[in-house]
């Protein structure tokens, strides 16, 4: 594993070391970053972490640059990562540490691209210097940290999201005109969401625990948000279970290394149940990764696919089948540029952001401590 940024300095007990003291006077930059903005080009935007999984710190800074902001600094260990940066956008800042990046620029929008559990250390450092704070999905491991990150942002009245731009995937998109707007399945009563194959966890962080949060912390994460825009209703309690040992001896990680699976059973307060399962012993993945089942039928949907409906109508069964509409993952960065500029509201607050977190928190854990844990971020 390379030591950068978007990946960072793994120590010999798998923690991160993540720097979290800034040296120098910030309360100029706090006075200035706080200010809304009268156009998008006064948005300076800015990335930490530029590793090569993904082009992740590529994608995000063509996004705000499409939105009218502008790349202004990348933070990255790494230096032929940075290289790299300096390529596909000539002329920008680039900087070795979080710290020389906070004290010599003047960029004031920042997007963590880190491993999870780096998330909160450097958002809350990004935040104690006056700047915008974007993490990418999850925005931490802990609601314990997405408190202390929202506490910082609301002291010194600045915007905390997450880029949670699977919100804009076609599929839910689709399934929110079918369920919320048309009622066609009914009032839904239950929702399952399931992603699993017979796959040893890799090499890399994402199969670290410590370091990812666990195997519900990814497509995990995305699947929570789907199912909390489908069901419209408070949290109560959160059961979670987990097997674990059965893949460990054959990763680096060894006893770090993520559920072989894991699930997740959420109770709202008008009765509903979300159910999620992320597996890396399921010999036969179930077609469909989300079923919404209602007094009237059921919608079953994956990202990418086609949708199912299957309804009870005058005594029949009728199952009806399409193609989901084009992402409109766009809309984030669109929404977050409207935001500073026009006070148009957050769609993904740091709030809402924290309930997914919480969800995934509470489950792992109930798992180690064996019964229901109730919700405090309802």
């Amino acid at each position: 594993m390379r030591g950068n940024i978007s990946d960072m300095a793994r120590l010999p007990n798998n923690t991160i070391q993540v720097k979290v003291q800034v040296a120098t006077d910030y309360h100029v930059i706090l006075e200035r970053h706080m200010a809304r903005y009268t156009s998008p080009e006064q948005i300076k935007t800015g990335v930490v972490g530029y590793g090569g999984a993904f082009e992740m710190g590529k994608l995000h800074l063509l996004e705000m640059q499409s939105n009218g902001m502008i790349p202004t600094a990348v933070a990255e260990l790494d230096a032929d990562r940075l290289a790299v940066a300096e390529t596909d956008f000539p002329g920008i800042e680039t900087y070795s540490t979080v710290e020389s990046m906070l004290a010599e620029s003047d960029v004031n929008f920042i997007t963590v691209i880190t491993p999870h559990n780096t998330h909160a250390p450097i958002a809350l450092q990004c935040l104690e210097a006056g700047r915008h704070v974007c993490c990418e999905k999850p925005l931490a491991l802990t609601t314990e940290e997405c408190e202390s990150m929202m506490a910082a942002a609301e002291a010194r009245g600045l915007m905390l999201t997450a880029y949670h731009n699977r919100h804009w995937d076609g599929c839910i998109l689709k399934a929110m005109q079918v369920i919320r707007e048309a009622g066609i399945i009914g009032e839904v009563c239950r929702i399952e969401a399931q992603m699993g194959s017979y796959t040893c966890p890799g090499d890399w962080w994402r199969s670290s625990r410590s370091i990812s949060g666990g195997i519900l912390y990814d497509w995990g994460a995305h699947f929570t948000e789907y199912a909390l825009q489908l069901m419209d209703d408070e949290l109560v309690e959160v059961s979670g279970y987990a097997n674990h040992g059965h893949w460990a001896a054959e990763t680096p990680w060894k006893d770090d290394t993520i559920e072989d699976e894991a699930m997740a059973m959420v109770r709202f307060k008008r009765g509903g149940i979300y159910m999620l399962r992320i597996s890396q012993l399921e010999s036969h993945p179930h077609p469909y990764y989300i079923k919404v089942t209602g007094t009237l039928g059921c919608y079953e949907f994956s990202p990418h696919d086609k949708y199912r409906i299957t309804t009870q109508e005058d005594g029949e069964v009728v199952v009806r089948e399409g193609d989901e509409p084009e992402r409109e993952a766009w809309r984030f960065y669109k929404n977050v540029t409207n935001h500073l500029v026009n006070d148009e509201p957050l769609i993904i607050t740091a709030e809402w952001a924290t309930r997914v977190i919480h969800i995934l928190d509470l489950a792992c854990n109930s798992a180690t401590k064996g019964r229901a844990l109730p919700v405090t971020h309802p």
